[in-house]
């Protein structure tokens, strides 16, 4: 994806979904600077905490470029640090060096068989590592990348030009509501999170030719094709059924955090995973779920903990917990139990949406509330 010689700045952009980003991305990398994608619709009060906790050089957006104060360098090969975190608190940044990325887009058009002319469609957000990857993939295979600004059902129908699509299960879900034709691409890609057996039985009656990749940011996104690891990865399950993955997709470390990153990753580059899995008859990874509180909704995270304190400081509410249930659009569904302050005005599912949703990102809100007189 690039080979900086001497890069000692961490640029942040904040620029909208467009064709024109992967100019963008680029530009700055053979200008031997590292990127630090933003949401570029989040609050400012959720840029600016990024901001602040990764300590980039220059913030790039619409306007131009912005410096920044007390900026930290960061190594040559360098090309990403992605954000990765809960609901609340600091934001993690994965750093990923060019060659993890060089590895991972190669081992996809591989595993994917890919052809020339093949037209990749990105509709997931750039801020995460799989819409970056999309863009990739296209650049690696010599073609225009076919961006959306956002996820649209009749957009995606109408995009006749694109062979290829990456989602996650909630975008499957919606665009076999909607009648898309999503067998007419030579592959779906889906990933963020594992599609319940209804959904890939729909998607599979629908053509969909539907490939289910498994990974996270800090492995450049999926390193897993159907329960099967790409060229160069290696995996296992440890004794008490975590995953732990190795190969040169793996993350370098996250960005100044050295305790998070030896909680993670060993001396001979064994990532261990928060995930649950096993290995099946036929020699295929089953991802089982998740070994710590985080629920994974549309694709994106929710630290279960983090969520249930962020409740209990809303005045109504006395005590949380918060849960994952399994959902057909959803993967999982936020579900809240609240004991009110006072059972006689117990706070609404709307006043406490729109409570976290001014202080976290935008699919952190509780999709259900479950009143309860205390918890067990």
């Amino acid at each position: 994806m690039g080979s900086p010689t001497d890069a000692a700045r961490l640029v942040a952009l904040r620029l909208p979904a467009t064709p024109e980003a992967l100019e963008v991305m680029q530009r700055s990398w053979a200008g031997g600077d590292a990127l630090l994608p933003l949401p570029a619709a989040a609050p400012d009060e959720v840029v600016a905490g990024i901001l602040a906790a990764l300590r980039p050089a220059v913030l790039r957006g619409d306007d131009g470029d912005v410096s920044l104060p007390d900026p930290v360098p960061v190594a040559a090969d360098t090309a990403l640090v992605v954000t990765t975190s809960g609901t609340t608190g600091p934001p993690k940044g994965v750093e990923l060096t060019h060659q993890a990325l060089t590895a991972a887009v190669g081992a996809s058009l591989d595993r994917l068989e890919s052809a020339p002319g093949d037209r990749w469609l990105c509709c997931l957000p750039l801020h995460h590592v799989a819409g970056i990857l999309v863009l990739l993939r296209a650049w690696q295979a010599g073609t225009e990348p076919i961006v959306h600004a956002g996820f649209d059902p009749a957009e995606v129908g109408s995009a006749d030009a694109a062979t290829h699509i990456a989602l996650v299960p909630t975008m499957l879900h919606r665009l076999l509501d909607a009648r898309v034709d999503v067998g007419r691409f030579r592959r779906v890609l889906v990933g963020g999170a594992k599609p319940g057996r209804r959904l890939r039985e729909r998607a599979g009656g629908a053509g969909a030719p539907v490939t289910v990749s498994y990974g996270m940011t800090e492995t450049c996104g999926g390193c897993v094709y159907d329960g099967v690891p790409l060229d160069g990865v290696e995996v296992r399950v440890d004794a008490d059924g975590c995953i732990a993955i190795r190969g040169p997709v793996v993350m370098r470390r996250y960005r100044g955090r050295p305790d998070l990153t030896a909680a993670v990753l060993d001396a001979d580059g064994w990532l261990r995973t928060a995930d649950l899995g096993r290995w099946t008859d036929d020699g295929r990874l089953e991802v089982l779920g998740r070994g710590d509180d985080v629920i994974v909704t549309g694709g994106e995270k929710v630290a279960a903990g983090q969520l249930a304190a962020l409740l209990c400081a809303h005045p109504r509410v006395a005590d949380a917990a918060v849960v994952g249930r399994a959902d057909l659009e959803w993967g999982e569904r936020v579900v809240a139990y609240c004991v009110a302050a006072d059972p006689l005005d117990p706070p609404t599912l709307e006043e406490l949406r729109d409570f976290v949703a001014a202080q976290a990102p935008r699919h952190a809100p509780p999709r259900e509330l479950r009143l309860v007189d205390d918890l067990p």
